[in-house]
């Protein structure tokens, strides 16, 4: 429905490896900004080597705007049946059994392909399509709730920074693409999902005792507070975050920008869109390249959540709604309801 509001002829993108037709360039996708579907396609090619590095060879679900940002908007987990056999896919599995071919990125063609289909916000898998059980990215989500923003974002991420490195661990910071901050750990794919998610448990848990009326790993809406929550379900099966470089469905079109360290208390967060991040990222390129060299292994972690599971009864924490039970994992009830229940 949305290409039928695109009036001009189609282009095509040359991502230095192909040519990639576009329809519709003209088309408005943020109409606060005018940016375009052209403009959205021209960003992706400016960033191509930094979005690349976030999702080469991972399976990646798109979140598909056909009516442009302000628009209804669905993820494609599936890759349609008639993608180029130049982009190739990986087969992944569901918590529910079900399976699905799902697009691997090799090359910047295959993100303005995507663009094509008026995807703004790539969600790559934390694995690689030959190993599509054992992620090697750590991924942390630190998300403010009501009453927080930004900085206070900020502050948790240092003092997460202090944990994984007491932990023998190394985080790249990147903004959400709104208020909050994703914190990406590269590991060796040695340890299921259910691992990497008890590693993530542990370090929230360790976080939530530095910080205890600034950070909150509880899974309730109605429990957290005015904290940063640790999203520690973002590292279950099949729970995607937005790349490094993605667009977001906001009025100012931002970006998930890559940061350094020493950029986070000063960045503001909408600096970043696709407007201006061209021009950072060939002032600086991608700030994360390097993450790449680097894989470190979760023994440590899960030292601590086997310690906080023996001395303290701390074992696992709720997961999504949609899951079926698992294994050692509490009563899924909201704790108002439960009470009630009672």
């Amino acid at each position: 429905m949305g290409e039928a509001q695109g009036k001009s002829a189609a282009v095509e993108i040359d991502t230095g490896e192909r040519k990639v037709r576009l329809s519709s360039p003209d088309r408005v996708v943020f109409p606060e900004r005018g940016f375009t579907k052209l403009d959205v396609a021209q960003y992706f090619v400016s960033v191509g080597p930094g979005i690349l590095r976030a999702l080469r060879n991972r399976p990646t679900t798109l979140q598909r705007y056909p009516d442009g940002a302000a628009g209804e908007f669905f993820y494609q987990k599936r890759a349609p049946k008639n993608h180029p056999d130049w982009i190739p896919t990986a087969t992944i599995a569901f918590p529910s059994g079900r399976t699905a071919d799902e697009m691997c990125p090799t090359e910047v063609a295959a993100v303005i392909w995507a663009a094509q289909f008026n995807t703004l916000t790539f969600h790559p898998w934390p694995v690689r399509r030959d190993d599509t059980d054992h992620p090697d990215e750590l991924r942390i989500d630190l998300d403010p709730q009501p009453g927080t923003d930004y900085a206070d974002a900020v502050r948790a991420a240092h003092e997460l920074r202090a944990v994984l490195d007491e932990y023998g661990l190394q985080g790249w910071p990147k903004t959400s693409g709104g208020r909050g901050i994703h914190v990406f750990v590269p590991i060796e794919p040695r340890w299921d999902f259910t691992g990497v998610r008890r590693a993530a448990i542990a370090c929230g848990r360790e976080l939530e005792r530095r910080m205890p009326d600034a950070v909150t790993t509880a899974w309730w809406k109605e429990e957290r507070g005015a904290k940063i929550f640790v999203d520690y379900n973002q590292t279950a099966r099949d729970r995607t975050i937005a790349s490094a470089y993605s667009v977001r469905p906001r009025p100012n079109a931002p970006v998930s920008a890559p940061l350094r360290w020493d950029e986070i208390d000063d960045a503001v967060p909408e600096d970043f869109d696709i407007g201006t991040m061209p021009e950072r990222f060939a002032q600086v390129g991608d700030v994360h390249a390097d993450m790449e060299k680097h894989a470190f292994g979760l023994e440590a972690l899960l030292e601590l959540a086997r310690r906080d599971e023996q001395d303290h009864s701390l074992g696992d924490l709720p997961y999504p709604p949609e899951y079926p039970k698992m294994p050692g994992e509490p009563k899924r009830v909201q704790p108002s309801r439960a009470r009630h229940e009672d």
